[in-house]
């Protein structure tokens, strides 16, 4: 006997070629009626057979499209109607939209083949995609995602993609970005004329050849892809690379890599299996892994780096311009230093114009800036850097609903947001760092743009508490322009928070909270903090000792300043004379000011940072003095320190025989108090150093035992609370846990002694992943 469901199906399902996906479905089990997009997601009415109606939804889930993330199906009996035939219907919209929208996907295999084909009408078209693959989160104006909702409306489809649009049984069935060479987006290269006038040179094939040729020749190229523009130049090429940096105004900080093809990955770096499923994957992100020595690309492209950043081509632009080059291009965003991406024509024209020899452009707007995603591969788990195209917006799961929507508005660095309905977080493609009008401008204009496309009306903003934040005082502004409550977050809770959210850990937990700077409760700058967490509150468990931050903000880029506020915490005014050649770098006289600074009454800021404790050692060893990127004396260090790990086998693996074998002598070690709050006192440590480095012995031996030194205090912290409270989860998070080596000696450490760990792989460990943190505490709070 027939029967009629109604069945409505959520996720990630539009724009991933769901609804033919249910036409085909429908076809082979002999089913009739309908299908459409709603803003809720999928909605089917389905006629047929009982038992071919309960196949029909086993396959819906089981089935699925590749790029489909199906959340919930759910059924209904409804009258019959007599349809003869299954056909898709035309979107409906209303009022409430909780609809999951794909991010862009890299160009898939069957479009390839198509790209490379010359019998295909597409061949060797730069814009091609399909049902699979392509742009979506960078196009998207509105939803549902039809063309007309998309920057694609502006062209209108010939006869032939207007009838593959149409089929069902066709791969570009309501392919919304489909296109030809005869309707679609068109690429042209526009260079400089010898009046130094900007003109167009060719278009079409031709630009992508003759980018090629000039990338080759040592040209750097800005290149407009999918979510920004890239600056380009030949990875091989020290000359191009140097005078890139000095356009960028970017010192030291590694470029990103893309490589035409994983045989040439391999020619660069040590590739796992992980590593590799990552590069391959649909999402396509930078990738950071171990450089081989002998790797062929300029010595200015990672200086002083073990890693490379790589990735493989993800647009049919990519693929045809690496086929050409054929070897490794340097491909970074296209701004200057510390600003965002440019994505719109005309400012990328005004920002770039100085540092580029040559325009490849097209003419499909981007809709929203994205940058690359960045991440790499810790204990056989991805590990993200930078959260953003490929992955954003694809929401991540709250472990319980939030009883009303919300905005958290992230952090100052690395700045992400999120907005909140029921239990997903839609959260943002990475923003920046928000001391940059730009980057703030975007932050704001993002925000309204997700409250649109998801139809989220925040009715509580959570912020962090630090005053001086732009994105506090934008938290403050929003929630009193619209009388909503506003909830503070501390920073370090937020971090932990972040991880108790993805794992739907309920708590307590410890949590070991590590980065650079996080504002206190008691006012001073956090940053070395193991705290016992729940969502609804924390207790300081341990803390590293205060010490003064000389000069304020400036300690956060001049590292020295910190080696000698440690040096006089550790020895008094004698530190002053055991600077072992700082003075000479820094300069004397900036020397002696400095500790005049350090002897005087004038107040100065109060820190617990782990991680002005990196820049103070980093310093301290000669490694770096100045911080040209954020991190930089601290990635420095880690750098020194790997090298003597790898001494003894893989440093990212197994450290119990590397802590027994690399020091040669006894370890330094923190102190460790009986107080509650537990003081991690890190005089002993520079004390240690001080002598090591009167030793002379290696300054990347004495990096090793830092490492190890500031994990076995953690593991000690760590085991007396466990003592008193009973806790045996422990979370690791913030900036300083994208350090691999000390991240990979604490996870041993800690296991070794029974402890169950807990690292993010959802979002980053960074300030990326704040504002997740910030929403499953304010979450919480508002449903007490």
């Amino acid at each position: 006997m027939k029967r009629r469901w109604q069945i409505k199906v959520t996720g990630i399902v539009q724009g991933v070629g769901f609804r033919p996906f249910v036409w085909r479905l429908a076809h082979l089990l002999g089913l009739t009626g309908l299908v459409f997009n709603n803003p809720q997601g999928v909605v089917i009415e389905a006629e047929g057979e009982i038992s071919a109606l309960e196949a029909f939804i086993r396959s819906l889930k089981a089935d699925a499209p590749p790029l489909a993330v199906v959340e919930s199906i759910s059924w209904q009996e409804i009258p019959l109607n007599g349809d003869t035939e299954f056909k898709i219907v035309e979107s409906q919209q209303d009022a409430e939209r909780v609809v999951l929208i794909s991010p862009d996907v890299a160009t898939c295999n069957d479009c390839l083949r198509e790209l490379f084909d010359p019998k295909d009408r597409r061949y060797r078209y730069p814009f091609l995609n399909c049902t699979n693959c392509g742009p979506r989160f960078t196009i998207i104006v509105d939803v549902p995602y039809d063309r007309e909702r998309t920057t694609m409306a502006v062209f209108l489809m010939c006869p032939d993609c207007e009838r593959e649009y149409h089929d069902p049984s066709d791969r570009r069935f309501h392919a919304q970005p489909t296109a030809c060479p005869r309707c679609g987006p068109q690429v042209r290269l526009i260079v400089r004329n010898e009046k130094g006038e900007w003109q167009e040179v060719c278009q079409g094939d031709e630009a992508i050849k003759e980018t090629a040729l000039r990338l080759l020749k040592g040209q750097i190229i800005a290149i407009k892809g999918l979510g920004g523009y890239h600056l380009a130049c030949d990875a091989t090429n020290e000359n191009a690379v140097k005078r890139l940096r000095q356009s960028k105004h970017r010192e030291f900080k590694p470029f990103a890599l893309m490589a035409p093809d994983l045989e040439t990955v391999r020619q660069l770096v040590f590739l796992s299996p992980e590593e590799e499923a990552l590069l391959t994957s649909w999402r396509r992100p930078i990738v950071l892994m171990r450089r081989r020595p002998n790797a062929n690309v300029a010595e200015s492209v990672a200086p002083r780096h073990r890693d490379l950043g790589i990735m493989l081509p993800y647009t049919p632009m990519h693929h045809l311009l690496m086929a050409e080059v054929k070897q490794t291009l340097v491909m970074t965003s296209g701004n200057l230093s510390d600003e965002p991406i440019a994505y719109k024509d005309d400012d990328a024209f005004q920002r770039l114009n100085k540092m580029v020899d040559a325009f490849l452009v097209h003419n499909r707007e981007i809709h929203i800036r994205c940058d690359d995603s960045v991440t790499r591969v810790v204990k056989g788990q991805e590990l993200l850097i930078r959260r953003s195209r490929g992955y954003a917006p694809q929401p991540v799961l709250l472990p319980f609903e939030t009883p009303a929507p919300l905005l958290a508005v992230g952090a100052m660095l690395k700045n992400t947001f999120a907005l909140c309905r029921n239990r997903y977080a839609f959260i943002s493609h990475h923003i920046g760092d928000l001391d940059n009008y730009a980057a703030f401008k975007a932050f704001v204009e993002g925000i309204e743009h997700f409250k649109r496309l998801f139809a989220i009306e925040p009715q509580v903003v959570a912020y962090d508490l630090h005053p001086d934040y732009s994105s506090t005082r934008y938290a403050l502004d929003y929630a009193d322009e619209h009388d909503l409550p506003a909830i503070g977050v501390q920073h370090h809770h937020a971090h932990i928070a972040a991880v108790m959210a993805e794992y739907g850990l309920e708590g307590p937990v410890i949590g070991v909270a590590y980065d650079g700077t996080g504002y206190g409760t008691d006012g001073t700058i956090w940053g070395g903090e193991i705290l016992l967490a729940t969502y609804e509150s924390f207790e300081r468990a341990a803390h590293l000792e205060y010490v003064p931050m000389p000069g304020g903000e400036k300690a956060v880029r001049e590292a020295w300043r910190m080696t000698a506020s440690w040096l006089r915490q550790t020895f008094g005014d004698d530190g002053e004379q055991l600077s072992f050649g700082i003075d000479e770098r820094v300069g004397r006289e900036r020397w002696k000011q400095i500790w005049n600074l350090l002897r005087s009454d004038l107040p100065q800021p109060q820190t617990s940072s782990i991680g002005r404790l990196f820049d103070a050692v980093a310093s301290l060893l000669g490694v770096c003095d100045f911080g040209a990127y954020e991190g930089q004396p601290a990635i420095w260090l880690e750098m020194a320190a790997a090298q003597w790990a790898s001494k003894f086998g893989d440093w990212g693996m197994g450290t119990g025989d590397w802590l027994k074998e690399s020091f040669g002598q006894p370890p330094f070690a923190f102190g460790i108090t009986d107080t509650k709050p537990i003081i991690m006192k890190a005089t002993p440590v520079i004390s240690g150093i001080v002598e090591a480095l009167k030793q002379k012995l290696p300054v990347e031996q004495i990096a090793a035992q830092f490492h190890a030194a500031v994990a076995e205090a953690t593991l000690r912290a760590c085991i007396k609370i466990r003592k008193r409270t009973g806790t045996n989860k422990v979370v690791l998070s913030g900036g300083v846990m994208q350090n691999v080596l000390l991240l990979n000696l604490l996870v041993d450490l800690m296991q070794d002694e029974g402890f169950e760990i807990f690292i993010p792989t959802k979002l980053p460990p960074n300030d990326g992943g704040i504002c997740f943190g910030q929403a499953a505490i304010a979450a919480k709070q508002i449903s007490s």
